[in-house]
């Protein structure tokens, strides 16, 4: 899933990365979430991931996943409410994919977020596709006029091969009717790429991934770059020699293909995660020029890439 930042184990209150973070004791595992949400208040109604079979990913191995009960929920909630309620414009609602929650649990979910927070304006979480897929139409607008508004959700590659061998679970495909179908609810989209993870399908999987985009059309799109985390599937592997990570030259490539090739209607781009080497902001296609004159000029060595020691997962 994309976009994973470890916000540590803190009670209620700001974090020291800016996030409003609910995770006393009774919170179980790592928190994570993506970097826009860095000042929302997160409270877990999931413990897990329930597909946790992705390759490259470690975020949730640790746990088995559930839904979490629901008292313990909204008892979070409420003591968010005490200690930083007026402060709470958005909520992030964690663990992986938490669009897997049934309806009578979404439903208190929300309505206790709109009572206990006067300023909140956004509610968002991880989905998968099959999430999507799994809850009808009229499951969805309800969700959205409730104020779950935006949904992280990340196909990591276009392409089909490299999906399956990543084990990612939906095809490109899957991926798009899911975006039509939220978009028809009023959902706004966040799309992850990641940059490395085809391999020898580097092209492929650049070229598939912009079509995908193009064909989603997301409000939001940002790249990370795959990282070899120990204890994964992808790290066995690796220590077998049979992936590496493409050198950073063949990185930025990808990316550049991505930027040239993907047609969205208005997406806000970011590539802001602390794993990728050369940092990008902008709007598609707006600011699609000058987006990769930045990369040419990185390709050149004009321009200073992030170093290694500065990278994070």
């Amino acid at each position: 899933m994309g976009s994973p930042r470890n916000a540590g184990s803190r009670a209620a209150g700001a974090s020291a990365d800016g996030a409003l973070t609910l995770a006393s004791m009774r919170y179980e595992g790592r928190i994570y979430r993506p970097p826009s949400e860095a000042d929302a208040l997160i409270v877990q109604a999931t413990i897990g991931c329930s597909w946790n079979h992705c390759t490259y990913c470690d975020m949730y191995r640790e746990k088995s996943f559930r839904v979490r009960d629901l008292g313990d929920t909204l008892a979070d909630l409420e003591a968010a409410a005490r200690a930083v309620g007026p402060q709470v414009e958005k909520v992030f609602v964690a663990d992986g994919d938490a669009l897997v929650l049934p309806m009578d649990h979404w439903r208190p979910i929300l309505a206790r977020a709109r009572t206990l927070f006067p300023s909140l304006r956004r509610v968002s979480c991880y989905a998968m596709a099959r999430n999507i897929a799994e809850k009808s139409e009229t499951e969805l607008r309800e969700l959205r006029d409730t104020g779950l508004t935006t949904l992280y959700i990340g196909p990591e590659s276009g392409d089909d091969v490299t999906l399956k061998r990543i084990a990612k679970g939906d095809d490109a495909a899957s991926h798009v009717a899911a975006a039509q179908k939220a978009h028809a609810a009023g959902m706004a989209l966040s799309v992850i790429a990641l940059l490395g993870i085809a391999g020898e399908r580097s092209d492929e999987h650049a070229r598939a991934t912009a079509a995908l985009v193009t064909s989603m059309n997301p409000e939001f799109f940002a790249a990370l770059t795959v990282t070899v985390v120990p204890g994964t599937p992808l790290a066995q592997l690796h220590a077998k020699g049979r992936f590496e990570v493409p050198a950073v030259p063949a990185l930025l490539r990808e990316l550049r293909t991505m930027i040239d090739l993907a047609r969205p209607q208005d997406a806000t781009f970011r590539t802001n995660h602390a794993s990728n080497y050369l940092p990008l902001a902008g709007r598609l296609p707006r600011d699609r020029e000058r987006i990769l004159s930045v990369i040419d000029a990185a390709l050149e060595g004009r321009v200073r890439l992030r170093g290694e020691a500065a990278r994070g997962l």
